[in-house]
């Protein structure tokens, strides 16, 4: 097994997970079987109870783990599945260290953070290195690791330590790392500045850890004699300094390292076994990341959210847009809606704020509405749905992802049912008319992990639905869900005597996973989320639906057959609707 840390310098959010991501993606390339491993420095046990604004999105994985979103562009970027114990935080190592001193494992020595807490966390990695990410049960060749926060953290030290003597433990010859630190340009002098770097280096080395690549993070292409300046005081080869710098797409990142020599350094400096003549992935990625800069034609989406505030509340609902506009050779434009913003109130307190909302939603070509919590903006919403739905096939087309699936519900049950307090327990407990409902066994009083998470299947309850042909026919899907209400399945005969049908629904057909209106080209809703399956080269079935419909082209797709490639794209044999882990083949449809 093969180690790869990478840490981070000067600024927090600097680019690691990207950066980790693409270094994974380059090996895997090369024919290598990768795996990633995210470290959090913070005590809390897992991202399930942060407020988006905290860390951006929480990820969900197959066991139901909530995550920190780096997560999300591991597998978006290697296709790969990975598990909860691949995040490790502060607070998951403490817990463990000190139920073991609870069952008297360390025999009545007094616990400290050395050796115990860093012998633990080494323990964890190397488990989980060997843990098979993809299909075949294969073990992984090489462990990319990356620590989050900046070094110097008071916080992320007992982890600095770990891998310092970690490095003598796997012998130096499987283990390396990779340094991210920040160039700035200040607008004064218009010169790229390496003091910050250098001072990180320096505090790195100090802590015992020599960085053996330090990739620099700039808005331009490293100039030559900076690059030489970081590899006089920084102590590394100039070959050993690289720049990644701002592009216009994330996925380019992996192709900038390429260029720059990357996978011949691990080559000599881990001796890996790589394959060098047989690239296609890598030939694929290529072409992939070049066609977004050649589309001449937009799409936009409104994003009807609560967080619209911090686009990493979004992420994986971005990204699974941008795969199907890729997909169709679109360039997307999201276009991001505070929903308090398109309620009444707004209008009374900042008419101004209230008017460009609506400009935004009415000149967009479609309508997603994600997932959320709580009762603010949720009245916004609804407006923005009841919009969309009334504009039937004449402009605009609606998707909501968990609560706004739900939300879609209330819109319905109101101004199509005439039950004017229709609403969700979440937010109206004493409604006539809760059509929306909690799930007590999911709810036990807890916060942290209490949740219907993970992945679960979903059946298709008739063969017309629009949904069950964007997925292929299967008679079953698998996706992964993160919620803790549901519609309420007493009431599900009133809405489907009206023509918003539940053409998918749980195993048991007491969950409403899908829903769909009648009449209208695509105005659908689902309970779980899509998004984080997505892919960039396999987009979600939902999200694909979605820009199909707004550019006007879901018809004639449907009419041939639903097919993203000559292969089938989702298999029904394979226990999973999830999509096929090899992704040599890059072959979008022709529209």
């Amino acid at each position: 097994m093969r180690y790869i840390l990478v840490t981070g310098g000067v600024i927090s959010g600097i680019g690691k997970g990207i950066i980790a991501s693409s270094v994974g993606t380059i090996l895997k390339s090369c024919g290598l079987r990768v795996t990633a491993i995210k470290i959090d420095p913070y005590i809390n046990i897992d991202a399930g109870t942060f407020s988006p604004y905290e860390h951006g999105e929480v990820f969900v994985l197959d066991d139901g783990g909530e995550v920190d979103l780096d997560l999300g562009n591991y597998e978006r970027f290697l296709d790969i599945r990975l598990t909860k114990d691949n995040n490790l935080t502060t607070g998951k190592i403490y817990q463990s260290v000190i139920n073991k001193e609870r069952r008297g494992d360390y025999l009545g020595k007094t616990v400290q953070v050395v050796p115990h807490i860093t012998d633990a966390i080494q323990e964890w990695v190397m488990k989980q290195a060997k843990v098979s990410v993809d299909d075949d049960g294969a073990e992984p060749q090489v462990c990319v690791i990356e620590l989050g926060g900046t070094v110097g953290d008071i916080e992320s030290m007992p982890f600095i330590e770990a891998f310092r003597q970690f490095q003598f433990k796997v012998k130096r010859e499987n283990f390396c790392n990779i340094h991210v630190s920040l160039i700035p340009m200040p607008n004064t002098t218009g010169e790229q500045k390496t003091k910050p770097t250098q001072n990180s280096v320096r505090e790195l080395r100090g802590l015992g850890l020599s960085p053996d690549l330090i990739m620099c993070r700039c808005a331009t292409a490293l100039e030559t004699a900076v690059k030489e300046k970081i590899s006089m005081f920084c102590h590394v080869e100039p070959t050993q300094v690289v720049c990644v710098h701002d592009v216009s797409s994330v996925y380019k990142v992996p192709l900038i390292l390429e260029n720059q020599g990357v996978v011949n350094y691990f080559c000599q400096r881990l001796n890996l076994p790589v394959d060098m003549r047989h690239r296609k992935m890598h030939t694929k990625w290529k072409e992939m990341a070049d066609r977004a800069d050649r589309f001449l034609e937009h799409v936009s989406i409104a994003l009807v959210g609560k967080y619209t505030k911090l686009s990493d509340s979004y992420t994986s609902v971005i990204k699974a847009l941008q795969h199907s506009a890729l997909a169709i050779n679109h360039k997307l434009e999201v276009k991001y809606i505070d929903s308090a913003d398109l309620e009444p109130a707004t209008l009374k307190d900042e008419p101004v704020k209230y008017h460009e909302a609506w400009q935004k939603l009415c000149s967009s070509n479609g309508v997603l509405v994600p997932g959320g919590f709580g009762v603010r903006g949720t009245e916004g919403k609804i407006l923005a749905i009841n919009w969309a739905r009334r504009q039937g096939n004449n402009v605009s087309h609606e998707s909501g992802v968990c609560l706004g699936m739900q939300l879609a519900v209330c819109e319905f049950a109101r101004n199509v049912l005439g039950w004017e307090d229709a609403s969700s327990t979440e937010f109206y407990p004493k409604s006539k008319h809760p059509v929306v409902i909690d799930m007590p066994e999911h709810n036990p009083g807890q916060m942290g992990g209490t949740m219907r998470l993970g992945k679960r299947r979903t059946i298709f309850k008739t063969d017309d639905s629009v949904m069950k042909k964007l997925y292929g026919g299967f008679e079953y899907i698998e996706e992964r869900h993160r919620h803790r209400f549901e519609v309420n399945p007493e009431l599900k005969h009133h809405f489907e005597a009206k023509g918003l049908k539940f053409v998918g629904q749980d195993e048991e057909g007491e969950r409403m996973e899908i829903i769909e209106l009648e009449g209208h080209t695509y105005f659908v809703g689902v309970q779980y989320h899509p998004e984080f399956t997505s892919r960039p080269i396999k987009p979600s079935p939902p999200y694909f639906g979605l820009l199909l419909a707004a550019v006007g082209k879901l018809q004639s797709y449907l009419a041939k057959g639903c097919h993203l490639s000559p292969r089938d794209t989702y298999s029904d044999c394979s226990d999973s609707s999830s999509p096929e882990t090899d992704i040599l083949e890059l072959n979008f449809p022709s529209l």
